[in-house]
C-alpha cells in the first residue's frame, strides 16, 4: 500500500511541477509580451510605458498562451523600386531604402501584422517613397534636398504605421542608381565626351607640335643657310689668299714657279686611278712637257 501511494505522490508532484512549468514564464528586458486567452488579446508585459516590467509571470496553462516581441528598434528593408522623378526632368530611378522602427503596441501589432509584416509595411513605405520623390527632380534627390527629403518620407511612414503599431524612427535611401538601360546610355555619352575632349586635346597637341617642328625647320634651314654662305665666304678668302700667294711667289721667282707646277703635273699626270694600274703616257721625247726632264732649267737659258 505504501509504495501505491508513493507512485500516486511522485505522480502527482510531476502533475504539478508540469502544471507549475507551463504556467510560469519569464519576460527579459529587451522583449514585449503579449498574454492571450484563447488567441484573444488581454494584457501586454513590459511595454515602454506600462506598470508591468520584466520578471517572472504566471498564466493559465492551455487556455493563456504568450507572445513576445522586441523592444528594440530594428530594421526593415524595402525592395528596390523605380521611381520617376518631376515632371520637370523625367528621369527614371532605382531608389533602395531602409526603415528603423519599433514595437510600441503590442496588440495592434498582434492584430494587423502578426507575422507578415512586409506586406503591410512594404505599400506603406513605397507608396511614400514614391510621393515624396516624385515630386522632387534628379538634381535634389541625389544632392541637393536629400536629407530633407528623407525626413519627409519618414514622417509620412511614421504617421501612417502607427495603426499598425509600430513608431518608425527613420527611413533612409541607401542606394539611388539609374536603371540599367539608362545607366549604359549615361555611360555611352559620358564616353563620346571623354573622346571628344581627348580628340580636342590630341588636334591641339598636333598643332602645337606642328608649329613646334616648322620653326624648327625654318631655324635650321637658316642655320644651314649662314653656315653655307660663311663657309662659302671662307673659302672664297682661302682661294684668294691661295692666289695672292701664288702670284706673289710667280711675281718673286717665275722659273721656280714653272717648275713647281710642272712637278704637279708630273704628278698627277702620273697617278694612275687604281693603285695596281700602269701609268702609260705616249708622247713626243722633245715634247714640252718633259723639258724638266732633258733640261734642269727647262730648256731657259741659266741666269747669270
Amino acid at each position: 500500500m505504501a509504495k501505491v501511494l508513493t507512485a500516486v505522490f511522485v505522480v502527482l508532484l510531476g502533475l504539478a511541477a508540469a502544471a507549475a512549468y507551463l504556467a510560469m514564464f519569464i519576460v527579459h528586458v529587451n522583449e514585449q509580451a503579449l498574454v492571450l486567452t484563447f488567441s484573444n488579446p488581454e494584457r501586454v508585459i513590459n511595454e515602454p510605458n506600462g506598470a508591468d516590467g520584466p520578471g517572472l509571470y504566471f498564466k493559465m496553462p492551455f487556455a493563456q498562451t504568450v507572445e513576445y516581441f522586441d523592444k528594440r528598434i530594428l530594421d526593415f528593408d524595402l525592395q528596390t523600386i523605380e521611381v520617376t522623378t518631376s515632371a520637370q526632368d523625367q528621369k527614371r530611378l532605382m531608389i533602395d531604402a531602409f526603415a528603423r522602427y519599433r514595437i510600441v503596441d503590442p496588440k495592434r501589432y498582434y492584430q494587423a501584422v502578426r507575422s507578415d509584416l512586409r506586406n503591410r509595411l512594404a505599400p506603406i513605405m513605397e507608396s511614400a517613397v514614391r510621393g515624396v520623390l516624385g515630386s522632387a527632380t534628379f538634381q535634389e534627390i541625389v544632392k541637393d534636398k536629400r536629407e530633407a527629403l528623407m525626413k519627409r518620407i519618414a514622417k509620412q511612414v511614421h504617421d501612417e504605421s502607427r495603426e499598425l503599431g509600430l513608431d518608425v524612427v527613420d527611413v533612409r535611401i541607401k542606394r539611388t542608381d539609374l536603371p540599367e538601360q539608362n545607366q549604359k546610355n549615361v555611360y555611352d555619352r559620358m564616353r563620346a565626351d571623354r573622346q571628344k575632349q581627348a580628340a580636342e586635346i590630341r588636334a591641339e597637341g598636333t598643332g602645337l607640335s606642328n608649329k613646334i617642328r616648322a620653326d624648327a625647320d625654318r631655324q635650321v634651314t637658316v642655320i644651314k643657310a649662314d653656315a653655307t654662305r660663311e663657309g662659302e665666304r671662307i673659302r672664297g678668302e682661302g682661294d684668294a689668299e691661295r692666289n695672292r700667294i701664288f702670284a706673289d711667289a710667280f711675281g718673286r721667282d717665275p722659273d721656280f714657279f714653272a717648275f713647281y707646277r710642272s712637278m704637279q703635273a708630273y704628278e698627277a699626270g702620273m697617278k694612275g686611278g687604281d693603285k695596281s694600274a700602269e701609268t702609260r703616257m705616249l708622247l713626243s721625247p722633245d715634247s714640252e712637257f718633259f723639258r724638266y726632264f732633258n733640261n734642269p732649267n727647262g730648256g731657259l737659258p741659266k741666269k747669270q
